[in-house]
């Protein structure tokens, strides 16, 4: 098994670029044999005056016209995030916090893929690989690290561990943006595959929800006999008649179970209210240049990926106490901004011809969690059409789109039930 950590023959330096909002990246080249290099993140202190700058000339529009969401992201949230933003976050916290993990570069398919890569102290742990989403990041993972890795001072057991590898899907976060076209879920799934062969891994299993669910299904139609089994928050689970009635804004089909129809009503009111954000950025991801221009820009759309998951951060930012805090928030935002990835991780949506809910035929073990805020709770009638080898099915009280960040307990409880059947 390759140690991800070698020893060195030289070390560099790689600058990126010193403009304001450019990311200064030192590196330490490893073996031309293995190809790894470990990777610590440093983002010159110009691109944070200029990104306080930019929050500070803010052009704010008129206020919205109704007394709720319906015609977008608040005035009032978005001024209450300005401000915190620009007065109290902490983005040097972040970088500590990042650079305390091991995280490391390396080339596949000619593109440099980042990933944080933690092995457990348990001699038998697990390996597994979470991808996420959009508008998530490697953030989004980063309290499910300690208690995956370090069961037993998380209320696990020795025998619950994983290593975790968490990498950046291509044009997010600090992986690198793609050059040519091609950057589409197979890709990164075969990508995925081939990072974890060259961790050493004989014997893992995936996770992911959002593209993250995209990519990991598809890991798990390559067929490659290393990836035992699945897990996902957010599965590919619709029927072909239900979508079909969906997109003929036609009433639901007969029939239909409680849970069945409070899926249909949930995936109803994403179609008609939720899809502006990725109908513009599948069609037209490269118009999208006010994103890269303005901070607040970029956090507005953002914010506005899904109705429960807008409404939480409402609360938050109103003073509420949630799953998520204000600086969870702009954690991820910033890490958008100051990588200059909002167009590059844009395109991923341009590049899939997937139909995103479809069941993609995944006949290897599958597990699903549930959270009941997600764009849509899948059934369990769905789950089990979908993947004919369910393994494990369950509904959690709490939580929605980014359930390992917002419920990391519960989440990571999930992993540990799910999988234990498929330990070596």
């Amino acid at each position: 098994m390759l140690d991800p950590a070698p020893s060195f023959t030289r070390r560099d330096m790689l600058v990126a670029g010193a403009a304001a909002g450019t990311v200064s990246v030192m590196a330490t080249r490893a073996r031309a044999t293995d190809g790894i290099r470990p990777f610590q993140a440093q983002f010159p202190d110009e691109a944070l005056r200029d990104l306080r700058r930019r929050i500070s000339e803010t052009r704010w529009p008129s206020q919205e016209l109704v007394p709720d969401a319906t015609q977008g992201v608040q005035l009032d949230t978005m001024r209450k995030l300005a401000e915190h933003w620009r007065e109290y976050h902490d983005w040097r916290r972040v970088e500590a916090k990042l650079n305390t993990l091991p995280m490391f570069l390396t080339e596949i398919d000619g593109l440099d893929i980042h990933f944080i890569h933690v092995r457990s102290r348990h001699p038998r742990a697990l390996p597994v690989i979470i991808t996420h989403g959009w508008p998530g990041s490697v953030i989004e993972q980063l309290k499910v690290i300690a208690p995956l890795t370090d069961p037993t001072a998380h209320g696990g057991q020795a025998e619950d561990a994983f290593d975790v590898v968490i990498p950046s899907l291509p044009g997010h976060g600090f992986s690198a943006k793609p050059t040519a076209t091609g950057w589409d879920p197979q890709r990164i799934a075969r990508a995925w595959t081939t990072l974890m062969y060259r961790l050493g891994y004989q014997r893992y299993v995936a996770q992911g929800g959002d593209w993250g669910d995209a990519v990991t299904e598809q890991m798990a139609l390559l067929g490659q006999p290393e990836l035992v089994g699945i897990h996902t928050n957010m599965p590919a689970t619709v029927p072909g008649e239900i979508s079909s009635a969906l997109a003929a804004d036609a009433e639901p089909p007969a029939g239909l179970s409680a849970e069945e129809q409070n899926a249909y009503d949930q995936l109803s009111f994403f179609y008609k209210h939720g899809l502006g954000y990725a109908q513009e950025m599948s069609n037209r991801p490269q118009t999208l240049y006010g994103l890269e221009d303005s901070p607040i820009g970029l956090a507005a759309w953002i914010l506005d990926h899904d109705a429960r998951s807008y409404e939480l951060i409402r609360r938050v930012f109103d003073g509420g106490r949630e799953g998520l805090s204000r600086d969870d928030v702009l954690d991820n935002i910033t890490l958008y901004w100051l990588t200059r990835t909002a167009v590059s991780s844009a395109r991923l949506y341009w590049e899939n011809k997937l139909a995103f809910f479809a069941p993609k035929n995944v006949t290897i073990p599958v597990a699903v969690s549930v959270f009941p805020d997600e764009i849509y709770a899948a059934p369990r009638s769905w789950a089990e059409r979908a993947f004919p080898n369910l393994i494990h099915f369950n509904r959690l009280p709490n939580g929605g789109h980014f359930a390992a960040w917002e419920q990391p307990e519960p989440f990571c409880a999930e992993l540990r039930t799910a999988f234990r059947r498929l330990r070596a």
